[in-house]
C-alpha cells in the first residue's frame, strides 16, 4: 500500500505578494482563493494544487500524498501505525482548507510533515494559465515531484522505501549521494539529497510544451533567477532549468519526463551522474560543482545520448536518415 501521487503542497513564506508574481508571471500558475495571508495556486483542473501562506517562514510545510480512496487512506494509516509512526486525523476545517475530501497528519524521521488524503475537489471551471503556457504534465502523475536535502538518509530511506512503500527508481554518490522514488510511472515523485542541511531542496512541474520551458529561462534570465542552468538529467530524461522561489528554494521547470513501468522497474545506480549535460549547479559548493561539471564533460568524451520523451500531439516526425536513431530502435531504446 502506498500513495497514488503528489497531490499538494503547503508552503510556507514571508510575502504572498511575492509568490503572487513569481507563481503566475515565472511558472504560470493561476493564482485564486486570496486572503490576507493565504493564496492558493491551481495548475490543472483541481481546485488547488499549491497553497501559501504567509507565516513568516520560507520553506514546503506540508507534502500532501494522495491515496486511490478512503479504504486506501485508512489501510496506509493502519500500515504506518503498525511501524510505530503516529497518524493522526486531520480535522474538517483542515480537510477543508486543503480541498480535500479527509486526511490524515504524520512526520517523517526528519520532521516533515506530511499529510496523506483522498478526495480532491475538482474546479466548475476551466485552467487559466498564469502566462501564456500550454499546460501543465499533471493528472495521474501528480503535481510534479519533490526533492528533500536530508543530514542523514538511511533512516529517511528506510521510512519512503519500508514504510510509505515507495519503490526505489534509481541512486548514486556523485557529486552527492541522491535516492529517487517512484509512487506511478513518473520516474520519481520524490527524491533524497544527502546535505549538511535537513530543508527542502525543489519542487519539479513539468510542461506539455517544451517552447513554455525555453519562455520561462527567458523571463528568469530578465529577472537573474536562475538557480540551475538549463540541462537534461539521466534519470527521467528531463531537460530543465531551475529558479529560486520567494521561499527560498528551487523549482525546476520541465519538460519531457520519462514514464517507467512500476510493477517491473529495477532500480540501479546511476553511474553518470545526474545529468548528461547542463545543469550548472549554482547551488553546489566550488569543488561539487566542479565535480559535477566534469561528469558531464565525460558524458560529452562518451557521447551519451538518451532518446526524446515525447507525447502525442506535440511533436511533428522529420524526414531523412539518423543511424543513431535507428540503432536505437532496432536495440529496443537503450
Amino acid at each position: 500500500m502506498r500513495p497514488t501521487a503528489l497531490g499538494y503542497l503547503v508552503v510556507s513564506a514571508k510575502s504572498i505578494d511575492d509568490w503572487a508574481t513569481y507563481g503566475a508571471g515565472q511558472l504560470g500558475l493561476q493564482g485564486v482563493d486570496r486572503s490576507r495571508s493565504t493564496l492558493a495556486f491551481r495548475m490543472d483542473d483541481r481546485k488547488q494544487r499549491i497553497l501559501i501562506c504567509e507565516d513568516g517562514r520560507s520553506t514546503i510545510s506540508a507534502y500532501g500524498w494522495e491515496m486511490a480512496d478512503s479504504a486506501a487512506l485508512d489501510a496506509l494509516a493502519a500500515q504506518l501505525e503498525s511501524h510505530g509512526v503516529a497518524v493522526a486525523r486531520g480535522s474538517r476545517a483542515l480537510a477543508d482548507e486543503r480541498c480535500v475530501a479527509d486526511l490524515v497528519v504524520l512526520e517523517d524521521p526528519g520532521g516533515n510533515r506530511i499529510e496523506m488524503f483522498h478526495g480532491p475537489q475538482i474546479a466548475s471551471d476551466p485552467f487559466q494559465a498564469g502566462r501564456n503556457v500550454g499546460g501543465f504534465r499533471t493528472g495521474a502523475l501528480g503535481l510534479g515531484h519533490v526533492v528533500m536535502q536530508s543530514t542523514d538518509m538511511d533512516p529517511m530511506i528506510a521510512f519512503y522505501r519500508d514504510v510509505m512503500g515507495f519503490g526505489v527508481s534509481d541512486f548514486y554518490d556523485k557529486p552527492f549521494k541522491a535516492c529517487f522514488f517512484h509512487v506511478n510511472p513518473r520516474h520519481h515523485s520524490f527524491a533524497l539529497i544527502q546535505s549538511e542541511k535537513s530543508q527542502v531542496h525543489h519542487l519539479m512541474m513539468e510542461y506539455f510544451a517544451f517552447d513554455d520551458v525555453g519562455h520561462g529561462l527567458d523571463i528568469a534570465l530578465a529577472q537573474e533567477r536562475i538557480a540551475v542552468t538549463l540541462g537534461r538529467h539521466a534519470g527521467d530524461d528531463m531537460t530543465s532549468f531551475y529558479t529560486w522561489t520567494p521561499s527560498g528554494f528551487m523549482v525546476e521547470s520541465g519538460w519531457g519526463g520519462k514514464c517507467i513501468d512500476p510493477e517491473t522497474w529495477v532500480p540501479s545506480e546511476r553511474r553518470v551522474g545526474p545529468s548528461i549535460w547542463g545543469h550548472d549547479r549554482h547551488w553546489l559548493p566550488p569543488e561539487k560543482r566542479q565535480e559535477a561539471r566534469d561528469m558531464v564533460l565525460r558524458n560529452a568524451a562518451s557521447g551519451l545520448r538518451h532518446p526524446v520523451q515525447v507525447v502525442d500531439g506535440n511533436y511533428n516526425l522529420m524526414p531523412g536518415v539518423c543511424p543513431w536513431w535507428d540503432e536505437t530502435i532496432r536495440s529496443g531504446g537503450q
